[in-house]
C-alpha cells in the first residue's frame, strides 16, 4: 500500500524527469498551496501546480531536485528540498527549503511551502543582522 513518502518520491522523480504530467498528477485537484513567509504566493488547484512546473521546465531546463531530509507523521511528511540549474542568463539557480506536504488518497492535498533561493551574499550574519534591524527601525 503506499505511504504518503511514495507520493514525494513520485514528485521528485517527476521534476527530474521533468514529466508535466506525472508531476501533475501527485497533487489533487483542489490542491492547497500555503506560503506564509510569502502569503501572496499561495495558490488553489492541480492546474496552476502544472503551469508553474511548465514555466521552470521551460526557463531552467537542467532543473533537478532533490530530497535531503523527510520526516512522517501519518499522512504529513516534512521534506527538505534543493533544487538546482542554470537559468537562461547562465547563472546558476539553487534554491532550498522544507516543504511540508499533506497526503490524501494517494494525491497531495496541501503544502506549506518554505523553499527559497539561497542567499550567497558573504556578508555572513552580523550584516543580515544589521540588515533586518535597520528594515525594521525604516519601517
Amino acid at each position: 500500500m503506499p505511504t504518503a513518502t511514495t507520493v514525494v518520491d513520485r514528485l521528485c522523480d517527476a521534476v527530474n524527469r521533468h514529466d508535466l504530467d506525472a508531476l501533475a498528477a501527485c497533487f489533487a485537484v483542489e490542491y492547497q498551496n500555503e506560503t506564509p513567509a510569502h502569503p501572496a504566493r499561495g495558490f488553489l488547484g492541480r492546474a496552476q501546480v502544472r503551469r508553474n512546473w511548465e514555466q521552470l521546465f521551460g526557463g531552467i531546463p537542467d532543473l533537478s531536485a532533490t530530497v535531503a531530509e523527510r520526516a512522517i507523521d501519518g499522512e504529513t511528511v516534512w521534506t527538505e528540498w534543493e533544487m538546482r540549474g542554470t537559468r537562461p542568463d547562465g547563472h546558476p539557480h539553487l534554491m532550498r527549503g522544507v516543504v511540508i506536504f499533506h497526503v490524501n488518497d494517494e494525491e497531495i492535498a496541501k503544502a506549506r511551502f518554505y523553499l527559497e533561493p539561497v542567499d550567497v551574499d558573504p556578508g555572513g550574519i552580523d550584516s543580515e543582522i544589521g540588515r533586518v534591524v535597520r528594515s525594521a527601525d525604516e519601517s
